[in-house]
């Protein structure tokens, strides 16, 4: 059976088609006038660019991450240094070293904001989602053609839109006349038609571009949204004990409130986002595609201490810091009664418990924990660190409690199956969550050490 994403292209092309070039010749056929010489050429103008944006953000390459980007950022960093470029602005080895995550499907490091997206089969920098409707990532490289594309598309539809309400308007203005002075009923079904078709895409690509515009201007991907929304989440359920959330291997995790770091201002997060700072660039439908490099490091607003990494803390996430295992006997066939297949057996069983208890729900393991820990004294209560402007209230997070109720406790199983106030998972962006939440990542140990790691380990395995 073939995939959505396999036919959405070809039918958007069709769509385009459909409402750009027939609703032409309609419009010239009914009353109260064809459409004029300039109307035409209006009209036809902003089909191209609708085409050629359309176009863009489908065959522009959403990006690749190199396998040595660290490697050339840090080289970016001491050619800086040895030009005396102290201007303020983070170097290489500072940003690499904020990334601190391993994706285990590409075997390489991720750089800020990149995360690995299950259509695309690859780590995208600055991912926002993966559109089926371009079958393509909107990315770092592709938002400003998308962005140009949704910006004369919902230009191009209200245009279309105004024409034919003139048309019906000057029906409506009409209906006692005789029937054979009007439309033919092809030219009044396809009237409708079109004014239905072309209302509901209006409608959608209006929507879509008032979010994007507002995103442009705070510096924030869709799936940054999400991060900043599971934050304040952890932030209120950090409220009830003391601060403090459990780790998957039982470490107790300080939640404090973080800002987002790269909103760096409307004007410097526009340029950022459209790779221009001038304004008739940003309408160019010619425009060059920004850089891959430039999609490796971002600049932050300096608002957290430095080293701080995006996104916050997150108890479903953390690095396990086990130094053996937790049934280590099972692995040890010298020293077991065992034979060889049952110790795999054995080996297997107790990868499938740590992949369970990695993905515990998490209400009843932080009610456990909170609990012992309280009768211990080791939480400090301190709600500067972890409330959240009016999110962290009380009255938002009985409500919270509330529709997890509602859901049948189901809110609360974890980041795995975790939801947004609008009903989506990370996967509904389109990104692999099995990597995405499990990426080898550690606060406490330098990105340079978990590639030292995993060279090491690759060594020992052949």
């Amino acid at each position: 059976m073939m995939e959505i994403n396999q036919v959405a292209v070809p039918a958007v092309y069709v769509l385009i088609f459909f409402l750009g070039y027939p609703s032409q010749w309609l419009l010239t056929q009914l009353e109260p006038a064809p459409l004029t010489k300039n109307e035409l050429i209006v009209s036809n103008v902003i089909l191209v660019l609708i085409w050629i944006t359309y176009t863009k953000s489908v065959f522009v390459d959403a990006g690749t991450i190199p396998k040595d980007w660290i490697a050339k950022k840090e080289l970016g960093a001491e050619k800086g240094d040895e030009h005396g470029d102290t201007s303020g602005k983070e170097t290489g080895l500072d940003i690499a070293g904020k990334s601190r995550k391993w994706c285990r499907k590409c075997d390489a490091a991720k750089p800020p904001r990149a995360h690995h997206c299950k259509e695309c089969k690859r780590c995208i920098p600055k991912m926002d989602h993966h559109c089926p409707w371009t079958n393509n990532c909107v990315s770092h490289t592709t938002f400003p053609h998308f962005l140009r594309f949704l910006l004369y598309t919902t230009f191009g539809l209200s245009l279309l839109q105004y024409f034919l309400f003139i048309r019906l308007s000057h029906l409506w203005s009409n209906l006692d006349m005789p029937s054979y002075l009007g439309p033919t009923p092809f030219q009044l079904g396809h009237l409708f038609a079109v004014l239905l078709t072309n209302s509901i895409t209006l409608f959608i690509l209006g929507v879509l571009l008032l979010r994007n515009l507002w995103c442009l201007a705070i510096n924030q991907t869709t799936i940054e949204g999400w991060e900043i929304e599971r934050h304040r989440t952890l932030l209120r359920r950090a409220r009830q004990y003391g601060g403090y959330l459990p780790s998957p291997d039982g470490t107790k995790i300080r939640i404090k409130k973080q800002e987002f770091p790269y909103d760096i201002g409307i004007w410097s997060n526009i340029v950022q986002g459209m790779n221009s700072s001038m304004p008739l660039q940003w309408f160019n439908t010619l425009a060059p595609t920004p850089s891959l490099s430039s999609g490796l490091s971002f600049e932050t607003n300096g608002f957290e201490d430095e080293g701080t990494v995006w996104p916050p803390p997150d108890p479903d996430r953390a690095y396990r810091r086990n130094a053996t295992a937790v049934n280590a006997d099972a692995f040890r066939f010298a020293e077991s009664e065992l034979n060889a297949e049952d110790t795999v057996a054995a080996f297997k069983m107790r990868q499938a418990e740590d992949a369970v208890r990695r993905r515990r729900p998490y209400a009843g393991a932080v009610e456990k924990d909170a609990v012992e820990d309280e009768m211990d004294g080791e939480m400090i209560r301190d709600e500067e660190d972890y409330a959240y402007g009016d999110d962290a209230s009380d009255d938002v997070e009985e409500e919270e409690e509330e529709a997890d109720r509602r859901k049948g406790g189901k809110g609360r199983e974890g980041e795995a199956a975790w939801r947004n106030s609008e009903g989506e998972r990370l996967k509904d962006f389109g990104v692999d969550e099995d990597v995405e939440f499990y990426d080898e990542q550690d606060d406490d140990v330098p990105l340079s050490q978990l590639i030292a790691r995993r060279q090491a380990a690759a060594v020992n395995s052949q």
